[in-house]
């Protein structure tokens, strides 16, 4: 049985018992709050929990490494609708220490990527259009400093509204203990 097969299965059962009606709310966080953080598999239940975060408290954004690397790319949309549709009205970028994307080579990745059959003429074909793959895949040496660029991205957008506040913190995916690399006062 495949993974899909699984989930929905027990989806059917979920939606025919009403395990869902204790997650009910609306789409706009109540504690007016957009988070963006890593995809890191161990801050599912840990982050929420560490942060005192219930279903409907916040907007969550998934990325690599927490990583805001476009102003205006989906990440930075995501954070512009929670704001102006949804009512959010701070914004916290949640790194966090031992990520995956500290250790992320590009030239390996890439040619992990071709290992899976990915083609060089495809390569050819996004280098040729202008965007630098390697760039595009890199990981970064400093969740602190990673953390304090997309903060500053975050901050200085053109459309982000005056008075929304922007912070940066790194978090522990061992023990949920946050540190403040970038509080906006």
């Amino acid at each position: 049985m495949s993974i899909l097969n699984e989930i929905i299965t027990y989806n059917q059962k979920f939606v025919e018992n009403k395990e869902y009606e204790p997650f009910q709310t609306t789409k706009f966080p109540d504690k007016g709050l957009v988070i963006v953080s890593c995809m890191d598999t161990r801050l599912t239940e840990l982050m929420p929990s560490a942060m005192n975060i219930k279903n409907g408290d916040v907007k969550i954004i998934k990325s690599a490494g927490a990583v805001i690397s476009h102003p205006f790319g989906s990440i930075m949309r995501s954070i512009l609708v929670a704001i102006y549709a949804l009512k959010a009205e701070e914004v916290m970028v949640i790194g966090h220490y031992d990520c995956g994307m500290s250790n992320v080579n590009a030239d390996a990745l890439i040619a992990q990527m071709q290992d899976r059959g990915v083609e060089s003429s495809t390569l050819d074909t996004l280098k040729y259009s202008g965007l630098d793959l390697k760039k595009w895949v890199k990981g970064f040496d400093s969740v602190e400093e990673s953390v304090k660029n997309s903060v500053e991205l975050v901050r200085n957008h053109p459309l982000l509204p005056e008075g929304i506040k922007v912070h940066g913190l790194v978090i522990d995916p061992s023990t949920g203990k946050l540190d403040i690399v970038d509080a906006d006062n």
